[in-house]
C-alpha cells in the first residue's frame, strides 16, 4: 500500500526531508563544479606556468565577465512568464547542469608547452563557457529557496542544508584532489629532491589528471542536479513578482534598488569578504603547504578543518535562530572569527614548523567556529533579504536580487585571487621555478599573506552583519507579520 502523502493548507506536499535533501543536492552539484575554482588558479600558475601578473589580468577579465554576466540572467529569469514543464527555474537549472557536464573541463586542457598567448587564448574561451553554465544554473538555484517555503524556521533550515550539500561538494575536490593531483619529486638515484633553502622536497602538479577529474565532477554535479529537480517542491509563485511586465530591465535602477535593501548589501559585503578572504587565500595556502610545509598533498585536508565546525552548528540551527535570531547568532560568529584570525597571524613568527603548524591550525579552527553560524543561514539571510525587498518597495524581485547578490560575490571572487595573485608576485614569487624551487624569504612571505587573507576576511564579515545587516529578531518579527497580513488581502 503506497504511502499517503501529507499536503499542506495549499494543496502542495508539506516541507519536509526530502525538500532538504533536494536542496542539499542542488548546491552539491554546483559545488562539484565551484570547488575547482582554486585549482584553476594553482593548475595555470604551477602546470600552465603563466606568470603571476599574466594571469591576474586574465583571471580579472573573465571575472568581471561573469560578475556582469548574473544580473543579465537574472533579470531573464525575473521576466520570463512562458509555462515550462518543470517550471521556469528547475528548467533553467537543467540547461545550466548539462552545459557544466563538460563546461568545468574546459577550464583545464592541459597543454603546458603551448605559446604564451595560445595558453591566454585556453584560458578566456575555456572560463567564459564553464562559467556560463554555471550562473545559468546556480541564480535559479539560489533564487529558489524563497520560494520553496515561506516560513523562517524551514527558511533556515534549508540554507543550513544548502550548506552541508557546499560542505560535501567542497570536502570531496578539495581532499581528494590534492593527493591525486600533486606528486613529489625524487632523483634518479631515489633521493628526494630538496630545495637548498627552505630543506623541503619539491612537489609537481599532475595537470592531466586534473582534466580528468573535472570531466568526472561534471557527471556527478549533473546526477545531483536531476536528484534536486525530481524531488524539491515549489510551493511560492514563481512568477509572484510585482512588477510591470512590460516593463524593460533597467541595470542601473536595479541596481539602485539592491542598494537601497540593507539586508542585502549587509549580506552580500559578509559574503564578499569570505571570499575576498578565505577563497582568494587558496592559491596562497596550497603553495604555502607545498613550499613551506613540504604537504601540498594535504593542503586540501587541512583547509577543510576549518568548515569542520560547521557540523556542531547544524543540528541545532533551527534553536538558535528562533531563539535569537540569524543576525545576533552570525555577528556573534564573526567576533569568533577575529580571535582565530589573531592567532593565525602569530603562525609565521614561530620558526619551529610543527608548532607553527599547530598554531595555524588553532586559529584555523576558531575562525570556522565563527564561520559555522553564519555558513548555516547566510542563504536564509538573503531569502530575508528578498522578503525585505517586497515589505519596504512592495516589489518581490527574487531573481533580480540574489543575482545581484551573486554578482559582487563573484566580483568579489575574481578580484580577491587576482590581487593575490598580483601580490604574490610582489612578495617574491616566481612561476617557472615551480613551488620547491622559491627562495625562503618568498616562503615566509605566503606566510604572512595567508594569515593575513583570513583576518582581514574576518573583518569585513563583521562589518557586513554586525554594523549593515539591519533585520534583527524583532524587526524580522515586525516584517513577517506586515507580509502576511498584505498576502492575506
Amino acid at each position: 500500500m503506497a504511502k499517503q502523502v501529507v499536503l499542506d493548507e495549499k494543496g502542495h506536499r508539506k516541507f519536509g526531508m526530502r525538500d532538504k535533501l533536494a536542496y542539499a543536492a542542488g548546491d552539491l552539484g554546483c559545488n562539484m563544479s565551484f570547488s575547482l575554482k582554486n585549482t584553476v588558479q594553482t593548475f595555470w600558475l604551477v602546470f600552465m606556468a603563466l606568470e603571476t601578473g599574466l594571469l591576474s589580468i586574465l583571471l580579472l577579465i573573465v571575472q568581471i565577465w561573469d560578475a556582469i554576466n548574473d544580473p543579465m540572467i537574472g533579470s531573464l529569469i525575473d521576466a520570463d512568464r512562458r509555462q515550462y514543464k518543470l517550471g521556469k527555474f528547475k528548467t533553467y537549472i537543467l540547461i545550466g547542469a548539462l552545459g557544466l557536464l563538460v563546461g568545468g573541463a574546459a577550464v583545464f586542457l592541459p597543454f603546458p608547452n603551448a605559446d604564451v598567448w595560445v595558453k591566454a587564448a585556453l584560458f578566456i574561451g575555456g572560463y567564459i563557457i564553464w562559467d556560463a553554465f554555471y550562473t545559468i544554473a546556480n541564480v535559479p538555484y539560489g533564487s529558489m529557496l524563497s520560494l520553496v517555503t515561506e516560513n523562517a524556521g524551514e527558511r533556515a533550515q534549508l540554507s543550513t542544508w544548502r550548506s552541508i550539500g557546499s560542505m560535501i561538494g567542497n570536502i570531496l575536490p578539495n581532499i581528494l584532489l590534492p593527493i591525486l593531483i600533486w606528486k613529489k619529486e625524487f632523483n634518479a638515484d631515489g633521493t628526494p629532491v630538496i630545495n637548498p633553502e627552505t630543506g623541503v622536497q619539491a612537489e609537481t602538479l599532475l595537470g592531466d589528471r586534473v582534466f580528468i577529474a573535472a570531466l568526472i565532477m561534471g557527471v556527478l554535479g549533473l546526477l545531483c542536479f536531476l536528484f534536486m529537480i525530481k524531488n524539491i517542491t515549489i510551493r511560492v509563485d514563481e512568477n509572484s513578482v510585482k512588477t510591470n511586465e512590460n516593463e524593460k530591465f533597467n541595470v542601473i535602477k536595479a541596481f539602485g534598488n539592491f542598494m537601497k535593501n540593507r539586508p542585502a548589501v549587509g549580506a552580500t559585503l559578509a559574503a564578499m569578504g569570505m571570499f575576498l578572504g578565505m577563497n582568494a587565500a587558496g592559491t596562497a595556502v596550497t603553495i604555502m603547504f607545498a613550499a613551506h610545509f613540504g604537504m601540498a598533498q594535504l593542503s586540501g585536508l587541512v583547509q577543510m578543518i576549518g568548515f569542520v565546525p560547521m557540523f556542531f552548528f547544524m543540528p541545532f540551527i533551527k534553536k538558535i535562530v528562533n531563539k535569537y535570531g540569524k543576525k545576533e547568532a552570525s555577528v556573534a560568529g564573526t567576533i569568533a572569527s577575529l580571535v582565530g584570525g589573531l592567532v593565525m597571524l602569530t603562525f609565521p613568527m614561530i620558526p619551529d614548523k610543527g608548532i607553527s603548524l599547530v598554531v595555524y591550525l588553532i586559529g584555523l579552527v576558531l575562525f570556522g567556529m565563527g564561520m559555522g553560524v553564519y555558513t548555516c543561514v547566510s542563504w536564509a539571510l538573503m531569502a530575508d533579504a528578498i522578503d525585505y525587498s517586497e515589505w519596504k518597495f512592495g516589489k518581490r524581485e527574487e531573481g533580480t536580487v540574489y543575482s545581484l547578490h551573486s554578482f559582487f560575490r563573484k566580483l568579489a571572487q575574481g578580484v580577491g585571487p587576482s590581487i593575490v595573485l598580483a601580490i604574490m608576485g610582489l612578495l617574491g614569487y616566481v612561476a617557472d621555478l615551480g613551488t620547491g624551487g622559491q627562495s625562503a624569504q618568498t616562503v615566509h612571505n605566503m606566510c604572512w599573506l595567508a594569515a593575513g587573507l583570513y583576518m582581514f576576511s574576518a573583518i569585513v564579515q563583521f562589518i557586513g552583519l554586525g554594523v549593515i545587516y539591519n533585520l534583527d529578531k524583532k524587526t524580522m518579527e515586525q516584517m513577517n507579520a506586515e507580509l502576511a497580513a498584505r498576502r492575506a488581502e
